[in-house]
């Protein structure tokens, strides 16, 4: 990753050992609110995980980086020390994530139970791995959460980024093309960057809920789709349309018309009630003959 070797260390602490303090997260924590769920439900599946962080403010920093642009989920593999007060000042205000998060032993121990992840990291390693900028793979981790998978965003050590064995755990790589010149960026500002993107992807792809703002409705669902084909194919049979024809030539026809149109859950539904009142309407004809 991107970082800084000559970030200032945060004002002088009483050394913690990260283990054994684990569970001071909570003491330290300001009364911090419960954790909200995120807006964006697919937020709720891409965690942020820190590995061999140095100093307990950028810990901080990050929680911040991660608050504005709606992610909580933040997860400290085998950080040198434990968040201490510096963490909660440099959090201003995300305590809530801050106090959520968890200390795990190691890399492998955060993304177990994840089925894609992304590694930060400033320069080409030997390992080979599919190379992403940070739009890339905002877009790729914003798919994978939609589609239900969860999904983690790694980054390493401040002065010497993820080991190679750390990377090998990783699906991808994400490098930020920063200035050639002058390449610093400290964790905190990398997490930033990504936090970002991943925003700007999930507003791009969440779809719109407010009709009143003239949003679109939830795009129908395959399965949808496929209900409304064969309740079209029924209400066709019942009014006779194919005239002893076979219907599939007029119903691939049909799919794919609908298919192209690309229709909303609502205009499903608005369609589907026309043809509940066309096959009612054939039966009751049916039953006056």
């Amino acid at each position: 990753m991107n970082h800084d070797p000559r970030e200032p260390n945060p004002p002088a602490q009483a050394p913690q050992n990260a283990k054994s303090d684990a569970n001071s997260l909570e003491a330290l924590a300001p009364a911090a609110p419960a954790l909200a769920e995120p807006e964006d439900p697919a937020a709720a599946r891409i965690r942020i995980v820190l590995v061999g962080t140095q100093h307990p403010g950028n810990i901080g920093s990050a929680a911040r980086a991660m608050k504005t642009m709606g992610l909580s989920r933040l997860i400290l593999a085998a950080p040198e020390k434990a968040p201490d007060r510096d963490s909660y000042a440099l959090a201003a205000g995300a305590d809530d994530v801050l106090a959520a998060a968890r200390i795990v032993p190691d890399l492998a121990a955060a993304v177990a139970d994840c089925h894609y992840v992304l590694g930060c990291t400033a320069r080409s390693r030997r390992i080979a791995l599919e190379q992403f900028d940070p739009r890339q793979a905002a877009a790729a981790c914003d798919a994978r959460a939609r589609a239900g998978g969860e999904v983690a965003l790694v980054f390493g050590r401040e002065r010497t980024g993820l080991e190679n064995e750390e990377l090998q755990l990783c699906h991808a790589a994400v490098h930020i093309p920063a200035n050639p010149a002058y390449s610093s960026l400290n964790l905190a500002a990398a997490v930033q960057v990504l936090s970002y993107e991943l925003r700007m992807a999930a507003l791009a792809a969440a779809p719109a809920q407010d009709e009143a703002a003239g949003g679109r409705e939830r795009p129908a669902s395959h399965a949808q789709m496929e209900g409304f084909f064969g309740q079209l194919g029924q209400a066709l049979d019942a009014i006779d349309f194919h005239k002893g024809r076979t219907p599939e030539a007029a119903m691939h026809k049909l799919r794919r018309l609908f298919l192209r149109a690309q229709l909303d859950e609502r205009e499903v539904r608005l369609l589907r009630g026309v043809l509940a009142d066309v096959e009612r309407t054939a039966m009751l004809l049916a039953q006056r003959r």
